[in-house]
């Protein structure tokens, strides 16, 4: 089996599986970049989330452990109200931990310059903890995510260990996050169109091609302001001047099997 049928395989195989994650369905902020990138023959996503806010009862050591040891006294993808974390904290018995998850997206390429596609617009808008992982089997996967996380613990064996006035300000931040959460979002989806555009446009004239592929390591490396020109404001620009994330490229090795 040639590789595009084998990544073909592999697509129809992914989007024919039942959605397994606790919501079901896919959050409704991305649900539009979702079904426009598995419309696409390059690509297809494996799992994805639009960013929340989450109150947790339980150990703070990772994804990990949150998945089989705590429980979810509070999940939202929208704005959270000082309220509903209050009411949710008479039911922890252990140590309630909140926190804000941003944007997170998992997207199968089906040749290494799609994923070099997919992670400079994921960059330029501002997701800049963004990599590329090449599997030994030739999986390539592209994960857009970044940084701007939040997680401060709330109670200690069910005893509350701050104000309701120091509840309300981290839910202020919190809830700024995912305002400029949703906003990164729509500047990726944004810049996505722009950039497959492009790609479109260089694909019918393979000399255009060939520079661009040539210069993509360099480019990574150029000027802040340059780089997000296309597709980001200047405002937008000065929002992420204070993410310090590594702008360079990762690919990293899975081993055989994956």
């Amino acid at each position: 089996m040639d590789r595009s049928a084998e990544f073909r395989k592999w697509k129809a195989q992914c989007l024919s599986k039942a959605d397994l994650s606790r919501k079901g369905s896919v959050d409704k902020d991305v649900v539009e970049l979702v079904q426009f990138l598995n419309t696409r023959d390059q690509f297809f996503t494996t799992s994805s989330c639009a960013g929340r806010i989450l109150l947790l009862d339980g150990g703070i050591n990772g994804f990990e452990v949150q998945k089989q040891n705590c429980g979810w006294l509070l999940v939202t993808h929208k704005p959270c109200e000082k309220d509903d974390v209050i009411v949710a904290l008479k039911k922890a018995n252990g140590d309630a931990t909140l926190k804000f998850e941003p944007f997170i997206l998992h997207v199968q390429c089906q040749q290494l310059q799609d994923a070099r596609i997919l992670h400079s617009v994921a960059i330029d808008s501002g997701f800049r903890n963004s990599g590329i992982t090449v599997g030994k089997r030739g999986k390539i996967m592209l994960a857009v995510r970044s940084t701007h996380g939040l997680e401060v613990p709330l109670s200690h064996k069910g005893k509350l260990m701050v104000t309701e006035e120091y509840i309300d300000f981290l839910l202020n931040v919190a809830n700024q996050k995912m305002e400029e959460n949703k906003k990164r979002i729509e500047r990726f989806y944004n810049c996505l169109h722009h950039a497959l555009e492009r790609e479109t446009m260089t694909n019918l004239h393979p000399k255009i091609k060939e520079k661009n592929n040539s210069s993509y390591t360099h480019n990574k490396q150029r000027n802040p302001e340059k780089a997000h020109a296309q597709c980001i404001t200047k405002e937008n620009d000065k929002e992420l001047e204070n993410d310090d994330d590594d702008l360079g490229i990762n690919i990293t090795i899975f081993p055989e099997g994956y």
